[in-house]
């Protein structure tokens, strides 16, 4: 049976992010996208609220929030406030999944409780991308040779959220590059293990108020005890935990969009040209229209994949559905919201012009629109 209801939990804890978010993201924004710093002061109050932890299990010091349905209705609210601090809030929660994913108990007790210390925010970073290893994941060149019972790692990863400052890492390695992805094994390292650098930090087109930035592996030594899984099998992680939050990357999307066309209709509906506001216009009730039609739909895809992954379900092809046409809608929403505010839109001093850059992203990180695109391609070919 069909079913759209949320539970009452599920619309407390979405009220729960919309309230921080109207409280806390909305009126520092733009200021942070501005600076393009890191909002400490919002990341120390998400913290505390436990906004950056409800997905660790509670036995780990998290919220034990767990369903992946709920995950992507706390992502819509944050995005919808704002998408740079949204993803300085939930990337610490991207580099935990891993170890909740293939974590042994007692990795679990020994990793996840860096993420939930008292005191001043936890950083994660995924690190997977390279400079020449972005979608062709089996390309990545960072080097983990093992010599008795531990490990050395060598290598640079590139536009990692949090990289450089991070308190933990979850890192993707090679044991050995000619076994393609079949090489590919996963370590949790502590950010203050000796042999970590930081690079340089990106400047960005959106999502500035989140730090992206290089890390440098210089003969970073790691007990054998940091491998999650078995050798060559981190490539098979990383697609298990995208499975989680490429529905997110989506929910984030439909957020940005959402707040776009609402700000657009509000506009439309004061912004008086010929007499009349422009809402009586058909070209702009159409341009509307159609925003609230495909975010409907984005959501709808969203929900789907999540409520599908947390049946157990395969949704390799779902997530990716939901992922690339939320993150079109985005783009077309917020577009089209620059549009109906004419030249103002155009401006920085109005907002849409700031969630218009931010959308980008949200085809790019986490696999590309095409990426996506060549996974459910693959899946129709299979039948599946």
């Amino acid at each position: 049976m069909i079913g759209f209801e949320l539970s009452s939990e599920q619309r407390e804890l979405r009220d729960w992010a919309h309230e921080f978010a109207v409280r806390e993201m909305r009126p520092v924004a733009g200021e942070y996208d501005e600076k393009e710093e890191m909002p400490w002061d919002v990341l120390q109050k998400a913290y505390d609220a436990g906004l950056m932890t409800y997905g660790i299990p509670e036995e780990y010091g998290g919220g034990g929030i767990t369903e992946t349905v709920t995950y992507v209705l706390i992502q819509e609210e944050l995005f919808w406030g704002c998408a740079g601090i949204g993803t300085a809030i939930g990337a610490s929660g991207l580099a935990a999944s891993p170890i909740i994913v293939a974590g042994t108990d007692e990795q679990k007790r020994r990793f996840l409780p860096l993420f939930t210390a008292p005191g001043k925010p936890k950083l994660g970073a995924f690190a997977l991308t390279e400079p020449q290893a972005g979608s062709d994941v089996s390309s990545l060149s960072t080097t983990a040779v093992r010599k008795g019972d531990h490990y050395v790692l060598n290598g640079q990863k590139r536009f990692i959220s949090n990289g450089g400052i991070a308190d933990v890492y979850v890192v993707f390695a090679t044991v050995d590059k000619s076994r393609g992805h079949e090489g590919i094994t996963a370590f949790v390292v502590p950010g203050d293990t000796p042999g970590i650098v930081a690079g340089k930090k990106e400047k960005k087109m959106g999502i500035r108020a989140s730090h992206t930035g290089d890390v440098i592996f210089e003969d970073v030594e790691l007990s054998v005890e940091n491998r999650l899984g078995e050798e060559g099998q981190g490539f098979l992680i990383a697609m298990k935990v995208f499975e989680h939050t490429r529905p997110g990357v989506g929910a984030g999307a439909v957020g940005i969009a959402r707040a776009a066309y609402e700000y657009a209709l509000q506009y439309a509906n004061e912004r008086v040209q010929f007499g009349k506001p422009i809402i009586s216009k058909q070209a702009i009730r159409f341009l509307l229209a159609d925003m609230a039609t495909q975010i409907d739909a984005a959501r709808l895809l969203v929900w789907r994949a999540a409520w599908m992954n947390d049946q157990g379900l395969p949704v390799n092809k779902e997530a990716s559905m939901a992922k690339a046409f939320a993150s079109d809608v985005a783009m077309r929403a917020t577009t089209d919201a620059v549009q109906i505010l004419g030249g103002y839109g155009y401006m920085r001093d109005y907002p849409v012009e700031k969630w218009m850059r931010d959308a980008k992203i949200t085809q790019i990180y986490e696999g590309t629109s095409q990426i996506q695109r060549v996974i459910i391609s693959q899946m129709l070919a299979m039948g599946m």
